[in-house]
């Protein structure tokens, strides 16, 4: 059956390829995105497949662009199906570097975001008694990672944040909740938090700085030729597979490794803790 999607932050990676997937499987894409002005890859590669998208603003950061894009749609179609959450931003700082406006920037975009986009389609989700939220956070959402702490505190509060709205709103009012967890994706994303380092005063000079060299160089290399990175054509597969099923799971990762990756919090292993440090030291070799 044909569904009416809402997905945020689509002018890069893996909101195009959900938007385009979603689109060929037959769906009504209205895909967003705060800067209309950056949406050239976005049509560029909804023409390559053949498929056509509506191409709204709306920036998950302001109240009103997301009250008012999700009314339009509305308007037009008389439903809402499923959003996907997706919009969202990186940031590599230890917690002595960070400001307060980056922490606040951080937490704002990629929690309260998905909580503005959510609250905006819940009241018309419950009146149909049905829909679907889906949100991409990742495996930092479940452990955390060097120079990451702010980030992953940001993801942490998505997962608790659903998990707790799938308790009390899915059995009565038929709404499903997911929570898409990658472990790398090769986008734009990763070039994004260094520019947003550059931009902030670039690495700061303080006893903290040969390690920060360490990962982010570990980071680059790993990108290539790594089962850690998967294409967003290969994230945007595993997230239909959760949109088509009969009941959508609240957690699903993408890959082996970040099942992997995430058994270090799921798994009983009595070993964790040490296996958990071997992987952090590898982050940082």
């Amino acid at each position: 059956m044909s569904k009416v999607v809402i997905v945020t932050g689509t002018s890069t990676g893996l909101g195009i390829s959900i938007s385009v997937k979603a689109a060929q499987a037959g769906h009504k894409v209205y895909a967003t995105m705060r800067n209309l002005k950056k949406r050239d890859a976005l049509d560029a590669a909804a023409t390559a497949a053949g498929v056509s998208l509506d191409v709204l603003p709306l920036d998950v950061q302001d109240t009103a662009s997301v009250n008012t894009a999700v009314d339009a749609v509305m308007q037009k179609e008389g439903r809402i199906d499923l959003l996907i959450n997706n919009a969202g931003a990186g940031y590599v700082r230890t917690t002595e570097q960070a400001s307060e406006e980056d922490i606040d920037w951080v937490m704002d975009v990629n929690f309260m975001g998905v909580v503005r986009c959510t609250k905006a389609v819940l009241p018309h989700m419950r009146q149909q008694r049905s829909g679907h939220i889906l949100t991409v956070s990742s495996v930092g959402g479940l452990v955390g990672q060097p120079f990451n702490e702010i980030y992953c505190a940001a993801k942490f509060a998505v997962e608790g944040y659903m998990e707790a709205l799938a308790s009390y709103v899915t059995a009565p009012f038929g709404i499903n909740f997911s929570v898409i967890e990658p472990g790398g994706i090769s986008t734009e994303f990763a070039a994004n938090v260094l520019e947003h380092v550059q931009q902030t005063g670039g690495m700061l000079e303080d006893e903290y700085l040969p390690i920060l060299q360490k990962y982010i160089g570990g980071a680059q290399n790993r990108q290539a030729g790594s089962d850690i990175y998967q294409t967003p054509d290969e994230v945007a597969d595993v997230m239909m597979r959760c949109i088509n099923a009969d009941e959508p799971p609240i957690r699903m990762r993408t890959s082996k490794w970040a099942e992997d990756f995430a058994s270090l919090k799921t798994g009983l292993d009595p070993d964790g803790q040490q296996q958990r440090a071997r992987v952090i030291q590898e982050f940082l070799s």
